[in-house]
């Protein structure tokens, strides 16, 4: 007769973001945002409610919710006692710095990516936007509604674990390259990839300059052509030709494609906020809750 062996048991992934939603928050936040404060609740707490309301894709009750049905949960979010109330959720969610918190913390994420990712690793440029209401397109369509407003979120990812390293976010639609500056300088910061990997939208002599001549990275990006004779202007857009973007691993670009896909999958493409400050830190907060669960 074998004799019985026991089995670890597994901890459900909600739990585990939320025990890492804590840990990373306690580099980057102060215990309370006052010291006149009720102290009920640490920023820690609170800023992990809110990655979990992401996550679930749910409300600021809903979360409250699920969390007072699930003691273990609690137990990892320190909220034994007493939860707080959908206004304190919802208050802190408006406060500025939490977007910036959110992009803190996925840069400490793309941080420990980069640190095991291999010596020729590879970066991926890219946005996409989350619709502002839950209304189907097809809807508006039969509507006569022909624009609808959506929130910009633009992410530098790596090619091969599928982590962001930059995040910057946007209430209107704007030409990519407007926060590619943002994002290189993000990115810059955290990681030294070999190639960075992005679409026709951030075709700019000046990306290509950031990359190639002040990180040191070799930016493959396809050139629009914009003269009469079919020329490309600029030192490396001129070299940005097919044959080019092929023979340099052109086709890794749809890892950040890839990212999109999963995040809208996974975390939803529509913002319940109604606020221009909370849709911007829910955003932020549903990319961050992603690179989480990753």
């Amino acid at each position: 007769m074998k004799a019985k062996t026991g089995k670890r048991k597994q901890v459900p992934i909600i739990e585990q973001v939320a025990e890492l939603a804590m840990q990373l928050g306690q580099r980057h936040l102060a215990e309370y945002g006052a010291t006149r404060s009720r102290h009920d609740f640490t920023q820690r707490q609170l800023l992990s409610c809110l990655i979990l309301r992401a996550y679930l894709k749910t409300t600021y009750r809903g979360v409250l919710d699920l969390l007072a049905a699930s003691p273990p949960l609690r137990q990892r979010l320190g909220l034994t006692d007493k939860l707080p109330h959908f206004t304190t959720l919802q208050k802190f969610s408006a406060r500025s710095h939490v977007l910036a918190i959110a992009r803190r913390l996925v840069a400490t994420i793309g941080q420990r990516a980069a640190a095991q990712a291999p010596k020729d690793s590879a970066l991926a440029m890219d946005a996409t936007g989350l619709t502002r209401t839950t209304v189907s397109d097809y809807f508006c369509s039969r509507r006569g509604r022909k624009f609808r407003q959506w929130v910009k979120v633009a992410v530098v990812v790596m090619t091969g674990s599928l982590l962001p390293v930059a995040l910057t976010v946007d209430l209107k639609p704007t030409h990519d390259c407007v926060q590619a500056r943002t994002l290189l300088a993000q990115a810059q910061a955290v990681t030294q990839p070999t190639w960075l990997y992005a679409d026709a939208g951030y075709d700019a002599e000046w990306i290509h300059q950031q990359c190639r001549e002040q990180w040191g990275v070799a930016s493959v990006i396809p050139a629009i052509q914009r003269r009469a004779d079919g020329t490309l202007g600029g030192k490396w857009r001129g070299q940005m030709s097919a044959d080019y973007l092929r023979q340099n691993g052109y086709s890794h670009r749809w890892a950040v494609e890839s990212f999109f896909s999963a995040l809208k999958r996974t975390m939803g493409s529509a913002l319940s906020a109604r606020r221009p400050d909370q849709m911007l830190a829910e955003a932020a907060l549903k990319v961050l809750a992603y690179a989480l669960r990753r």
